[in-house]
């Protein structure tokens, strides 16, 4: 199980820490998963591969930039849609449990954690 450290800092390389949930064992999966949320953020996903293969055969034809760049934005979007469907899982599930726990250190590892991916998603 990962334990938090006192002062959990986000590093400052841009990568992400070791998940702050509580599950037992490596300290890298959700608390839980919903079923529904996986299937569908795994349909979008596919949808989203292979809208990216077609942003690929675009460039390679040499396509108007302007249709390629409407893509690319299709893309964004649909991939922060898949986000939405992530960051509500971990709310529901992993940062509920971290933060019910009564443990100090990992509420505060959480909320640094939600802090530093809402900052992320802003960008």
């Amino acid at each position: 199980m990962h334990t938090p450290t006192p002062g959990h800092e986000t590093p400052s390389d841009g990568s992400f820490a070791p998940c702050a949930c509580p599950r037992p064992g490596d300290g890298e999966h959700a608390v839980a998963v919903d079923p529904e949320l996986k299937a569908s953020a795994l349909t979008r996903l596919r949808r989203i591969e292979g809208q990216v293969r077609g942003l690929q055969k675009m460039v390679e034809e040499e396509r108007y930039c302007a249709d390629v760049l409407t893509q690319i934005s299709s893309v964004h979007e649909a991939l922060r849609g898949v986000a939405r469907i992530l960051f509500r899982n971990h709310l529901e599930h992993c940062a509920a449990s971290a933060i019910r726990s009564g443990q100090p250190e990992q509420t505060g590892a959480m909320y640094d954690e939600l802090v530093e991916l809402m900052y992320r998603s802003a960008r």
